[in-house]
């Protein structure tokens, strides 16, 4: 479950909308919606392009870790 609250506090906290994540995801805002929530589970492609983004590790958003400084 921590997946879903940490890729919503990451958007947050880079000041994006989900519309501009979908956009950047090549996917309708809908669908990413679903990811956020909960209601689907984010494909192995879509979490890495996440943690490329956000500059963390895809164990980070998975929850198993809390270390969120950024991978090198």
């Amino acid at each position: 479950m921590a997946c879903y609250r940490r890729i919503k506090e990451l958007r947050e906290d880079h000041d994006m909308t989900q519309r501009d994540l979908a956009e950047l995801l090549n996917m309708p805002q809908s669908q990413y919606w679903r990811y956020e929530r909960g209601y689907r589970d984010i494909p192995t492609d879509i979490l890495i392009r996440l943690a490329d983004y956000y500059k963390v590790s895809v164990d980070y958003l998975l929850g198993r870790t809390n270390n969120a400084k950024p991978y090198t």
